[in-house]
């Protein structure tokens, strides 16, 4: 097969997955249920310790997010968790929580 048309078929196959993806009206939310262990349902962290993440600026989460994924923020859990999301899926889980009520 010509390298070209490899890489066509491969990006194909990217945008089909990245189309599938951004059309699930639940994917936010689905991703974002991930982090109930710690940050509670929706966000809302239950008692104290860490922090709850329902009604945070969306931007403010991506940048937090983007800061444990690259190292630059330290953390025990959160660096090793935000190094499995892609760029994507933290642009919609941070929407989610930002639609939340604190």
């Amino acid at each position: 097969m010509h390298l070209r048309s490899i890489a066509a078929f491969a990006c194909a196959g990217i945008a089909a997955v990245v189309h599938a993806q951004a059309a699930d009206p639940n994917l936010g939310r689905n991703i974002a249920a991930t982090c109930a262990n710690c940050h509670g349902t929706n966000g809302v962290t239950q008692g104290g310790g860490l922090p709850s993440l329902a009604g945070q600026s969306k931007d403010e989460l991506v940048r937090k997010m983007q800061d444990f994924k690259s190292g630059r923020a330290p953390s025990t859990i959160m660096t090793q968790l935000a190094k499995g999301y892609t760029d994507e899926q933290i642009e919609l889980a941070a929407s989610f929580f930002a639609a939340q009520k604190k």
